[in-house]
């Protein structure tokens, strides 16, 4: 797995005019293909009378599915320079629309290329990057006793507390990195006094 990877804060919208065309990028997260499919569609839908709504995507850290279509824009000016601005900001899980309404001014090869991979390094930069990295998933189980207090520390310390659930005893979930894990084994036997369980599940990403 990837240590970490990029991509957009949030779902938004970035407008510019280039000799009399409009250029609207639409950007948003998307945790896979079908999502970003959807979105496309979404987008297409908002903007029917549009000359162009051309998009790409890149799905999974290691940006294993790219796809990006041009949609009637001369080949390789449009979709393609849209998702070498993503490629190049290490954007991952992320879906652009370039939605163009043509102004009567033809900008030529050189031009289209400019404005659709702009517009999207334009939209990126106004709504935000997040990098999430790669941690492991880990169960820590205590009495009730000491949960409140290790609870507290776990935040005191920055630790990823991502849910506590109460039976008869208390579960807490975490995120580690793994290079923590040893360190955190004996942290976490010193806090509670060797009363807390620790289980190590699987991986997943987060905010970093």
């Amino acid at each position: 797995m990837q240590e970490q990877y990029r991509t957009v804060a949030r779902a938004g919208v970035h407008e510019t005019e280039i000799n009399r065309s409009r250029f609207i990028c639409a950007l948003a997260p998307a945790a896979t293909e079908q999502v970003a499919q959807d979105f496309v569609a979404r987008v297409r839908k908002e903007h029917p009378t549009a000359t162009h709504n051309c998009f790409a995507y890149v799905i999974g850290a290691d940006a294993s599915v790219q796809k990006a279509s041009d949609d009637g824009e001369p080949g390789g000016t449009a979709g393609v320079p849209m998702l070498q601005m993503l490629t190049r900001r290490e954007m991952r899980y992320v879906v652009a629309v370039v939605t163009r309404y043509y102004g009567g001014v033809k900008l030529g090869a050189g031009g289209l290329i400019r404005a659709y991979g702009g517009v999207v390094g334009e939209a990126l930069d106004e709504l935000g990057t997040i990098t999430r990295r790669r941690f492991r998933l880990a169960t820590v189980t205590v009495g009730h006793q000491r949960a409140g207090r290790l609870e507290n520390d776990l935040r005191a310390t920055g630790r990823s507390v991502r849910e506590v659930r109460y039976g008869e005893a208390v579960t807490i979930e975490i995120g580690l990195p793994d290079a923590d894990v040893e360190a955190f084994r004996g942290w976490l036997a010193d806090a509670t006094a060797g009363e807390a369980r620790l289980e190590l599940g699987g991986e997943a990403y987060g905010d970093a």
